[in-house]
């Protein structure tokens, strides 16, 4: 078995739901005791939001390829970054160390694609929606995106941080998300990709008839495949 480097504690609630998929699907295909061999580099998210809010992506940028190398040289073989906002810098680490990334990206659209999909929305963070990094990397694998209006990515934007971040869960930003997609299915969107790995703790599939891509699962699904090649 592998050992996976996971870049997490952005924030650790998500990190703790790769944890534990990436252990539940490797011990599914081992039985047994079997469980993940993994090494984590945990930031502290407070300094990471900091840097992220104040444009300072440089900064940031250096911190995850510190954190990319630490694994490395830990013995790790592959580099996850346990969220969706920070694969920003995913290009430069992949460029910095010798091992592979698994991009959460390419895993959504192998998913996206074997639905027979090709154009869905994203809601994640402002970052994610509007800067290119993700939109684009879905379109390398033919796959259109469509986003919120500026209204609409403002308050799931602010839910994930002001929220989901912090373990809070509320009926009425459910209810709020909810009406978004709907929005975006009026735009064209096939089906929704939960560009952040918080937001499977606000919904899920038993929630709408429209087919949401799960991230964290698809991601962690992805991971503990490589690790048991």
């Amino acid at each position: 078995m592998k050992t996976v480097g996971l870049i997490g504690g952005l924030s650790w609630e998500s990190s703790a739901e790769y944890y534990r998929y990436i252990n539940m699907f490797v011990k599914e295909e081992r039985g047994g005791l079997n469980s993940a061999k993994c090494l984590m580099h945990s930031f502290n998210f407070a300094e990471i939001v900091e840097m992220q809010h104040n444009g300072e992506w440089e900064k940031a940028t250096q911190a995850m390829l510190e954190a990319a190398k630490t694994l490395e040289r830990s013995g790790a073989e592959a580099i996850v970054i346990c969220t969706n906002t920070m694969h920003k810098m995913a290009e430069v680490i992949e460029g910095n160390v010798e091992i592979p990334l698994i991009h959460i990206a390419d895993a959504t659209a192998v998913k996206i694609k074997e639905q027979r999909l090709d154009t869905v929305g994203l809601i994640g963070t402002n970052f994610t929606m509007e800067q290119d990094f993700y939109k684009e990397r879905l379109k390398k694998h033919g796959i259109d995106v469509v986003v919120p209006d500026e209204r609409d990515r403002q308050a799931v934007h602010n839910v994930i941080y002001e929220e989901l971040c912090q373990g809070v869960i509320k009926e009425s930003s459910k209810n709020a998300y909810l009406t978004i997609l709907s929005r975006l299915a009026e735009k064209g969107a096939q089906g929704v990709v939960l560009g952040c790995t918080e937001i499977p703790l606000l919904i899920n599939q038993k929630d709408t008839s429209l087919p949401l891509f799960d991230t964290t699962y698809i991601h962690s699904n992805a991971v503990a495949e490589f690790a048991l090649k």
